[in-house]
Parts: C-alpha cells; structure tokens; sequence
C-alpha cells in the first residue's frame, strides 16, 4: 500500500495567473523576481550570486515556472527527468486557508470577510465584546498593520497597559499579540478562542484568529515566539486529510497544518521552532509512515518571515537553505510513495503593499516509481486528486488526478 507526502512551500509562487488583475496583482512573480535581484546582485545579504536551486531545479521548478508564466527564471534551469505543474487556483482568496484547503481538496465557493484598511479596522460591537470576554482593560492597535513592526511600536505600551495588540491585514484575519510572561500565555490563548467565538457569533466570515505571543524586556528585544496558534474556521466539506484517517490511514501535519483545518482530519501534529526544524519533523515523519500514511507539511517561513516583509535576499537564502534539505527527504522515499511540493499563494517581496500576490504555484512530484512529464496547468484540487488515486482512495467532488495510475 502506497504512502503520501505534500510539502507547500509557503508562497513560493511563480506567477502567470489569470486573474492577478483582479487582485490587484497583474505582473507579481515571486520566485522570478527573487531570482532577478539575485542575478542583478540586489540580494546579496548573507549569500551571493545568482539564486541557485540544484535540486528543486531537477524536479521540474524551472520547467514550472516556464509553463506559469513563459520564462525560466535568470539562472534557474530545467529538470531533464523532471515530473511537474503550474498549480492554478479557483476559490476567491489568496490567503493561507485557501490555499491549503484547495490543494486538500476543498475549494471555497464564496470568498471571506475582510476588515477594512481604516483605523479603527474592527467595529465596535466587536471590540467592546472580546474587551468584555478578556476582562481587558482594553486594546491596542485596532488597525492594518505587520505583526513585527506593532509589537516594536506597541509592545511597551502593551506591557504597561495589559492591553494586548489587536490587528488584521490584507488577509482575512485577526490577530492579538500580547507579552508571553506579562499577559500569560494561556490567557492569549483564551482570548483568541473568545474573539472566535465572538466573530462567529456575529457571522463575521473571518478565516482565522491568530495568537501573536512575543517575549523580550523592550521594544529593540521583542520577538515573536513559536507559540503561534491559530483559531480557524473549519472545512467546509471533507478534505484529503479527512478521507485518509476515513479510510483507516494515519494524517500528520507538520506546523500550522492542524491549525489552518481547525484540526479537522489532522488528529496528529508536529511543530517546531522554524522551518529548519520542521524539515527535519518531517523527515522523521516520512521515516515513521506506514502504508496509506499522508504526512503534510507546511514551511511557513518564506512568506512570514521574507515575503510580508518584502526582503528578497532572505527569500533567497530560505530558497537556497530548503534546496539544500531536499536531498534528505527524497533519500527516505520508498518504491510507491508519491511525494508532492507545491505551494499556496504567491508573496511577490519586489511587489507594492506586504500582501500575498495572486499566483499560479510549482507543482512538482517525486517518487521511485513517478515517470517525467510536463502536465501543463492544474487545479489546485488536483493535487489532492492526484495523492488520493495514489492512495487508492475514491475519488472526491473537485478535481481530478493527473498521473498515470
């Protein structure tokens, strides 16, 4: 029986959408133009040179991006044997939870609530409630802003205060950040299961509440730390993940994974400090799979940590820094396990605003027994498609595999 591994390179697109145009994001191609300022020497920081990626180049990610967008990007190449995609998405968002729920499976027949870039961002029934749920003395922020740059602005005050920082984005989402020791850990938590509730209850569509603890004794020492936790929405049908632990396999995410379904068909998960670290979990994850496993990873990095922040030499260096892991994954595939790299949005660092961008993604596929071929442009639905045939299961209602069976 065969076994099953998806790692989304989070927001590694390669542009070329068709309707980038409606969102504001015609033109935007994360890795070609990563690659360009490295290939011009604008991203040297901490590496040099064009942007070399050996081994996701010999999957096809070269070949990918050509079939996205029309070029290979400067110095990139095409994989010889390499089995690949450009991974096209059709639900309205091109946030985390969209994407995600997509490639399992589940595309979104509606798009969700977003809160506008106004200050205050949130209504105040919304405010006034969650201040009453969290006995608040109030909040902080209430506006459209990046989680690193309010906590440096905020975070003193928030520490004084025990106000915590409440704030959105482009996404659809609402985040709270507040000090790890002087606000309490579990109270943020419960806060955020609060603010939850309290959106819901409201029949505010917001796809996600997001925990932001940070630690540090001042604004220059403030850090975020990797006790993020993430409220979602659930689902809005059985995805892959559901149907693997239906059909008596076991599910494990690796990071945000049992977050971004609410934990709905991902009973187990392992997380880690940063994407390094992630890759080795999953790595052990792939060594522990048994027959009809599917193991799904997340490496969240290349979009928090470099896109948001529009930092192209530190994409390239997480670009490189992956490339390099690769080889320690595809060395513990076994004869009929399929494993499968993709992403779930684009988060162009060269583009205007701190948005993710609406792109196609890599869709590449590895494995003993995976043939070579270029498989033109597919949905994101099916590459769950295409890991459920592969797992024998019964096909779902979106999608369909590309792979020869």
């Amino acid at each position: 029986m065969a076994r099953a591994f998806l790692f989304v390179m989070d927001s590694v697109g390669i542009g070329g959408a068709p309707d980038a145009a409606a969102f504001g994001d015609e033109g935007a191609n994360t890795l070609a133009h990563i690659a360009r300022e490295c290939a011009e020497g604008r991203a040297d920081e901490g590496r040099s040179g064009p942007l070399s990626l050996p081994n996701l180049c010999a999957l096809g990610i070269g070949d990918a991006a050509e079939v996205a967008s029309g070029a290979v990007p400067p110095g990139l190449s095409k994989g010889a044997e390499a089995c690949f995609a450009a991974g096209e998405e059709v639900s309205a968002g091109k946030d985390t939870i969209t994407g995600h729920w997509e490639l399992a499976g589940a595309p979104l027949s509606r798009d969700w609530h977003y809160f506008p870039n106004t200050r205050p961002a949130f209504p105040g029934a919304l405010v006034e409630r969650l201040i009453e749920a969290g006995g608040l003395p109030g909040i902080l922020g209430d506006e459209h802003a990046s989680g690193t740059e309010i906590i440096a602005r905020l975070g003193e005050e928030s520490v004084a205060t025990g106000r915590p920082i409440v704030y959105t984005s482009a996404d659809s989402v609402l985040q709270i950040a507040a000090h790890e020791e002087a606000f309490g850990l579990e109270r943020l938590y419960a806060l955020c299961a609060d603010a939850r509730a309290i959106l819901d209850d409201m029949g505010l569509r917001v796809g996600r509440v997001i925990a932001r603890p940070f630690t540090g004794e001042e604004s220059k020492t403030f850090q975020r730390t990797p006790n993020r936790h993430d409220y979602a929405v659930p689902p809005p049908e059985p995805t892959l993940c559901d149907r693997v632990v239906a059909a008596g396999g076991r599910t494990v995410g690796i990071g945000k994974i049992q977050d971004i379904f609410a934990g709905q068909g991902v009973p187990e998960n392992l997380k880690g400090p940063d994407d390094m670290a992630l890759f080795g979990l999953a790595c052990g994850a792939i060594r522990d799979a048994g027959p009809g496993d599917f193991v799904f990873a997340n490496f969240v990095q290349f979009d928090s940590d470099f896109g948001h922040r529009r930092d192209p030499a530190g994409y390239a260096r997480h670009l490189e820094a992956f490339d390099a892991r690769l080889p320690e994954a595809l060395a513990l595939l076994q004869p009929g396990d399929l494993m499968m790299i993709v992403a779930d949005h684009g988060n162009d660092p060269t583009w205007t605003g701190t948005d993710h961008t609406r792109e196609r993604v890599p869709v590449l596929c590895a494995g003993p027994g995976v043939r070579p071929g270029n498989h033109g442009v597919v949905r994101f639905a099916d590459v769950a498609e295409t890991l459920a045939a592969h797992l024998g299961l019964a096909p779902g209602r979106h999608g369909a595999s590309f792979l020869p069976s």
